[in-house]
């Protein structure tokens, strides 16, 4: 083979969607899914290379690739796709030449936009304020967006009932040892006030006795009747404390996602619950914020590595399956503004979506979709909410750079993504469906990148 070529490597769906769309528009492709070292060389020296598009779920394989194709052919333009910033940072100053994007990133504009307001297709950012693409019949328009901020006072009584109605058991515990502790202490000053007719400081003398399960002093109330309320007061004080120690035991060892108050408090209303803290997931929490939108995020797995950054952010979180009725309802789904399910699972994100409707029917659902072409159908899924196909986004991308196109980013549209050009307009880039490709077969796990 002699003719020159575009040679991609990956045998993900972003991969086989883009060799379909360059042999559709006639470019002749050699297409391979994960070579050994000869194999890649082989491939590479074979035949003039038009350009390389490295399309792998691990990243790190990713990067080896690249580096490698980098030194075999150091002038042909590439394009890599990596989720994690951290590597894609770093191959970025490793090779200038060469474009290292996101999938996340790509998708996160067009996941933030119907998280907002129905009919917005992205959110995009002009300096330091933020402009909303929507669409005007079959061409996009981008306008200014105003975002209220409500005050952070305004945030506390929410937060103080809240603290009320925590999600984690550890913390109810903790809340119901410290309120049977601060009641005991009260009740027994109000008995030897009232009662007594004991002075306010000496009351409180005594009733600091009792919660200390040191007693009340002998000789200085003859009453039986306090005596047995004292003693029963001690016993309740020996259960509320250790209640109250579990408590705060489970809060220093657990992995303390959440804070009773401040930045890290769980949102009670106008917020946006996001279930799968991947690299999506985690790049929409931090967008939200941003824009100053509160959130909430939901995690199933509790050694997921992502953990550690949402932790640093300051991102609430809970650990628990998007799906659960119960726990939907302790995060206040009823009060939510909307639901992102962006779990790495196309199947598990419907599953997701279909529990939020049955729980509040009317809230406004954003999917993450990719994988599964039926899925990823928008009007196939009309009823559950808004889909956004990252694997279309990402597709579309890195195809547009093969082709020598310099966009700035990607637009899911109405029914095709859109290219967002450097000017400031858009451009419609149909892609092909991944079928087109017979060099790759799919895979049968039907998972996307975190």
């Amino acid at each position: 083979m002699t003719e020159p070529s575009f040679v991609v490597i990956g045998d993900t769906t972003v991969a086989r969607r883009v060799c379909s769309s360059l042999a559709q528009r006639g470019h002749e492709v050699r297409h391979i899914d994960r070579p050994d070292d000869e194999l890649l060389r082989a491939t590479l020296e074979s035949a003039p290379v038009l350009g390389i598009a490295i399309l792998l779920q691990d990243d790190v394989v990713a990067l080896r690739y690249a580096l490698a194709a980098a030194n075999i052919h150091p002038s042909a333009p590439m394009v890599v796709t990596i989720f994690d910033r951290t590597i894609g940072d770093q191959l970025a100053r490793f090779l200038p030449l060469c474009d290292v994007t996101s999938p996340a990133d790509l998708a996160v504009s067009s996941l933030v936009g119907p998280c907002l307001e129905p009919g917005l297709l992205a959110v995009t950012w002009e300096g330091a304020q933020p402009r909303g693409i929507r669409s005007v019949g079959p061409v996009l328009d981008e306008v200014p967006i105003s975002l209220p901020r409500g005050r952070g006072w305004r945030r506390w009584p929410a937060q103080l009932a809240g603290i009320l109605r925590s999600h984690d058991t550890g913390t109810r515990i903790l809340l119901a040892g410290m309120l049977g502790i601060a009641a005991v202490l009260v009740g027994d000053w109000a008995w030897l006030v009232v009662g007594e007719g004991s002075g306010g400081v000496e009351a409180f003398h005594e009733a600091v006795r009792v919660v200390t399960t040191v007693g009340p002093a002998a000789d200085t109330h003859g009453s039986s009747v306090y005596a047995m309320v004292a003693s029963i007061a001690m016993l309740a004080t020996i259960v509320f404390t250790a209640m109250f120690t579990a408590g705060v035991v489970d809060r220093l060892l657990g992995p303390r996602l959440t804070a009773l108050i401040g930045r890290r408090a769980l949102p009670r209303s106008g917020h946006v619950i996001v279930v799968g803290l991947g690299q999506v997931g985690l790049r929409l929490c931090r967008e939200l914020r941003s824009l100053g939108v509160p959130v909430v995020g939901v995690e199933r797995d509790s050694d997921a590595r992502d953990l550690r950054m949402v932790r640093e952010l300051g991102i609430p979180a809970v650990l628990g399956h998007g799906g659960d009725r119960a726990l939907l309802v302790r995060l206040g789904v009823h009060r939510a503004a909307a639901l992102a399910a962006v779990g790495s699972d196309d199947r598990d994100n419907v599953a997701v979506s279909l529990a939020a409707q049955g729980v509040t029917p009317g809230l406004r659902l954003v999917l993450r979709a990719g994988e599964w072409e039926a899925i990823a159908e928008t009007r196939s899924l009309l009823p559950l909410g808004v889909t956004r196909d990252v694997t279309s986004l990402s597709a579309t991308y890195v195809l547009a750079r093969l082709l020598g196109l310099d966009p700035v980013g990607v637009v899911a549209g109405e029914a095709h993504v859109h290219l967002r050009l450097a000017g400031g307009g858009f451009e419609e880039m149909p892609i092909a469906s991944r079928g087109g490709c017979p060099h790759v077969r799919p895979a049968v796990n039907g998972r996307l990148p975190r």
